[in-house]
């Protein structure tokens, strides 16, 4: 019996290269779609935040920072990497909302 679901081939079902890296190219295009959500509430978080400090927000980067790496060693991944790829996502979202603040200054 096939667990292949609309069309999805799960790791255990796929029997080439090819399959596999079809469904790795479909998971990260889902996970591009939902980072492109998260970022439209990072540009709505922008008018709540008055400061520099605010923009930054440093005991809830470091909140953010520590809890995925938590939650990917859960998963059996490695949460210095996970750290790592939310700390480039945060920087990131961290100059987008200086550029936004700086534009609604003006």
């Amino acid at each position: 019996m096939s667990t292949t679901k609309q069309g999805i081939n799960f790791p255990h079902e796929c029997n080439s290269k090819e399959e596999i890296r079809a469904e790795i190219d479909r998971l990260d295009r889902q996970i591009i779609d939902l980072f492109a959500e998260r970022f439209q509430y990072v540009r709505a978080i922008v008018k709540f935040k008055q400061t520099a400090d605010d923009i930054v927000a440093q005991p809830r980067y470091d909140e953010v920072i520590s809890s995925r790496g938590q939650w990917a060693a859960e998963k059996g991944l490695s949460a210095e990497v996970f750290e790592c790829i939310y700390c480039k996502l945060l920087n990131y979202s961290i100059s987008e909302e200086h550029k936004l603040s700086d534009e609604t200054c003006k």
